[in-house]
């Protein structure tokens, strides 16, 4: 286990994380177990710091030169595959993998809203419209989700990768 996560975790409840740009599959998967993770170019070194600091994050690196920098609570990710990261994340963190799948965008990490279908009706493929019966909505990137073919594919993904 990494520096604090511990003690960290415990003060805090929710897990909100701070990764840095060499983990992009690794935040798309924990965002769909619905984790609260902030990345992006901006997101290096200091950039890093800061941003965990202000928001009381933990920070997710594959940096051993960040040590030096005296971050606060952060786990090393030891593997390149993001199969592994996510077992790593998963079980550090002794994430609940099912309890808020889908329930952040992918994209932009906000939480995602219910959708009526005639919300919608303009907006997904007329096949989706008549296939499916419940979407969400991102409000900041305006996004639409549904549990389409792809949903069920993630879910048996992480029946495969992050069972701890």
């Amino acid at each position: 286990m990494s520096k604090s996560y511990e003690t960290h975790a415990a003060a805090h409840g929710e897990r909100k994380f701070a990764a840095d740009r060499m983990l992009g599959r690794l935040v798309k998967w924990l965002r769909v177990l619905g984790c609260d993770v902030i990345y992006g170019p901006h997101l290096t070194s200091y950039g890093l710091i800061r941003a965990a600091r202000a928001e009381e994050r933990v920070i997710l690196t594959r940096d051993r030169r960040l040590k030096q920098k005296q971050p606060p609570a952060f786990i090393m990710i030891a593997s390149d595959d993001y199969r592994e990261q996510l077992r790593q994340v998963v079980r550090e963190c002794r994430l609940n993998v099912g309890a808020a799948l889908f329930t952040r965008c992918l994209k932009c990490n906000s939480l995602l809203q219910a959708r009526g279908k005639d919300a919608v009706a303009k907006l997904v493929p007329p096949y989706v419209f008549s296939m499916e019966e419940r979407f969400s909505w991102c409000s900041r990137c305006q996004r639409i989700y549904w549990p389409g073919t792809h949903q069920r594919k993630m879910v048996e993904a992480l029946g495969k990768i992050a069972v701890p």
